[in-house]
């Protein structure tokens, strides 16, 4: 069961909402006024528990603001961080098609508000238009070559290159990031104290500034020409 406070809010323009977000924006109208008025937002507090692995899900997930960490706790009370969730993404995908439970957790890192729509309403949608299965199937594909490359980045690249992808995954203009070094260390599957040893070696170097519960990224190319390198 989720738990934390959660208020839900009816949207003036669900239209504006579904267009405004990247996976549902280029649907066209007709798919739009079907979807618009079955489509929940939700505001959800920092810390707040979205849903549990083994929960039963019906419900797909779309970020309008905030972030969400996907992960899977272990026997020890250790998390295995497999995503950050920013605004423009989706969750929750696989419980949602199959019906099935949720292969794992989904936790808000800072105040979030969300797009929830429920399978029943979803589904059907699907069967009638090809198109939106075909997204679908490309989110999923994508997040496979997510958690491939997750792989390959731990065997094949370097701490500093690791950290440099998360934080750019990550990175907003509009300011901090609400994330914890522990929950970055824990997706490049290092200590925490080794990457606040990087973290402190980039803040010396005005790349960015560390801030209780988060950090602020003033140098988003240098960490991009840190990753390009690692490519070549």
């Amino acid at each position: 069961m989720a738990v934390g406070a959660t208020t839900k809010t009816q949207s003036t323009d669900k239209h504006g909402v579904l267009r405004a977000h990247p996976f549902f924006k280029d649907l066209g109208d007709t798919l739009i006024d079907r979807l618009a008025p079955r489509v929940i937002t939700t505001k959800m507090k920092k810390g707040a528990v979205i849903f549990r692995k083994g929960d039963i899900g019906s419900k797909l997930y779309a970020v309008r603001a905030g972030a969400v960490r996907i992960s899977a706790p272990s026997e020890e009370g250790k998390d295995a961080i497999f995503n950050l969730v920013v605004p423009g993404e989706l969750f929750g995908e696989i419980a949602f098609l199959d019906g099935g439970q949720r292969t794992a957790d989904a936790v808000a890192i800072e105040g979030c508000e969300l797009l929830v729509i429920e399978r029943r309403d979803f589904i059907p949608l699907i069967r009638d238009n090809p198109e939106v299965a075909e997204r679908l199937i490309k989110i999923l594909c994508a997040r496979i070559r997510k958690t491939s490359e997750q792989v390959e980045d731990i065997v094949f690249l370097g701490l500093p290159n690791r950290l440099a992808k998360v934080l750019l995954h990550l990175y907003r203009p509009s300011g901090k990031i609400h994330v914890t070094q522990r929950e970055i260390s824990q997706m490049i599957g290092v200590s925490r104290e080794s990457a606040n040893k990087q973290l402190q070696d980039w803040q010396r170097k005005k790349w960015l500034k560390l801030e209780r519960g988060g950090l602020v990224i003033f140098a988003p190319q240098a960490l991009r020409d840190l990753v390009s390198k690692s490519l070549v």
